[in-house]
């Protein structure tokens, strides 16, 4: 089993890091630079960083935030946000983004994952999936959660496996915010349906959620809430999993 690596997330308004529930009711957590460089510290396999904002206001990925995180930040970085173009990848790129993810623009043109991929390679090619509960399964939600598809998930997931998409950042909808636990079943049902890494995202309250997302198929877990919150930092989670014999990267940056 390879180590599997624990990604905190920074969702980005207005230069300020802000979380919600169900992606709403944000509220401020926080200075992005300083938060990216505790978790640099922390031992941070790597970092997401997504303009949560760029989407609603049809305006591209803000760009001076970006290049002030990578100014302090060592580790490998996933941005998203107002992506449209393969110039946008590329512009975010140049400013220090090591791979893009895309959920809109890509929900409503599959080539751009394609065009992506081509042009800077199928590892720093990113499709986010955001689902939600139906009632048969769950649902691809799109436009900063504020629009249900009817796409099942398990079908979406698979085309963006074959649009050239390199991983797979997979965010439950209804339990975004809650500290309710990982969608384990919808982990298992998107795991079974595709080959290539799947990124666990929505609802950890502590570690223990961690492993069981692990053991649900993830190969990447990340959280925002408990990490911007001082409940847990990023080495406390990497020890309860080394704990569980789950291998880790047990680097930690001065």
């Amino acid at each position: 089993m390879k180590a599997v690596r624990i990604i905190p997330c920074l969702d980005v308004s207005g230069g300020r890091v802000v979380k919600g529930v169900k992606f709403q009711n944000l509220r401020d957590a926080g200075d992005p630079v300083e938060l990216a460089d505790l978790y640099r510290r922390q031992g941070a396999d790597e970092l997401v960083l997504l303009d949560v904002s760029a989407t609603p206001e049809e305006r591209e990925h803000g760009l001076e935030t970006l290049a002030e995180v990578r100014e302090v930040l060592s580790i490998p970085m996933t941005v998203g946000g107002g992506i449209r173009t393969v110039e946008d990848a590329r512009r975010l790129l140049e400013v220090g983004a090591d791979k893009v993810a895309m959920n809109t623009a890509a929900y409503d043109r599959p080539s751009l994952l394609t065009d992506v991929a081509t042009s800077f390679g199928r590892q720093c090619c990113v499709a986010a999936v955001d689902a939600a509960q139906s009632d048969d399964g769950w649902e691809v939600v799109v436009r900063s959660g504020t629009e249900f598809t009817g796409t099942p998930v398990t079908d979406w997931v698979q085309q963006v496996e074959e649009a050239g998409a390199g991983e797979i950042l997979l965010t439950s909808f209804d339990r975004d915010g809650t500290r309710e636990g990982y969608d384990l079943d919808l982990m298992e049902a998107v795991t079974s349906r595709t080959d290539i890494p799947v990124i666990a995202s929505g609802g950890a309250d502590g570690p223990q959620h961690f492993l069981e997302a692990i053991e649900a198929g993830a190969d990447a877990v990340l959280a925002a809430s408990i990490f911007h919150e001082r409940e847990y930092s990023v080495e406390a989670v990497k020890a309860y999993l080394a704990d569980h014999d789950i291998p880790v990267r047990q680097e930690v940056e001065p």
